[in-house]
């Protein structure tokens, strides 16, 4: 029942519980664990970005679809939240391919694991939470946009500064797998 109430903290929590069992099965190996933190980071930014992208579109989409009934000539000027929520999925499609080409087949540490998985999850989480403000704006603006055109500068603005929470999630997720590679070949010691 918890689970149907908040379904993102059930994935954080599958996620988190999955890791630590991957963990305690392989203890004193160090390189059958360390990819596994690196690919889960590349899942995670993709996957948590999209479903932000996702809520975003739709959210958002509602609401252009509710405000075209009564005024269909600002359908096309009302898109903008649902390509901004479009964009999301983008951001965790461009770390996840960072990740995923940045872990190479034999010497790669706990150390860039762990910044990998970190890298994913700034992104993603940040994407996820840039896609919930974006739909929720979008949604409203729209329709406030509809009975008072002079609402449609601000709601660029707001929707802007929504979009700015993914990227920086997108900055530091390139910072820490830039951080990655270079702490592994630093001496981190390979796995």
């Amino acid at each position: 029942m918890l689970c149907q109430r908040n379904s993102y903290a059930c994935l954080c929590a599958l996620l988190m519980t999955t890791s630590f069992v991957v963990l305690s099965e392989a203890a004193g190996n160090e390189s059958d664990t360390a990819p596994f933190f690196g690919f889960m980071g590349a899942a995670a930014a993709l996957v948590f970005s999209c479903m932000g992208a996702a809520y975003g579109t739709a959210k958002s989409g509602v609401g252009v679809a509710s405000m075209g009934v009564m005024r269909p000539e600002l359908v096309m000027k009302s898109i903008v939240p649902v390509v901004m929520a479009g964009v999301l999925g983008i951001y965790g499609l461009v770390i996840a391919v960072i990740i995923s080409t940045g872990i190479p087949d034999t010497g790669y540490c706990m150390f860039g694991g762990y910044a990998h998985l970190a890298s994913g999850l700034s992104c993603g989480l940040s994407g996820l939470a840039a896609g919930m403000a974006i739909g929720i704006v979008g949604d409203a603006g729209v329709r406030a946009n509809a009975q008072q055109p002079k609402l449609y500068v601000g709601m660029i603005l707001i929707l802007i500064f929504a979009e700015a929470l993914a990227l920086y999630g997108l900055i530091v997720g390139i910072i820490l797998t830039v951080k990655a590679s270079s702490g592994c070949a630093a001496g981190a010691g390979p796995a």
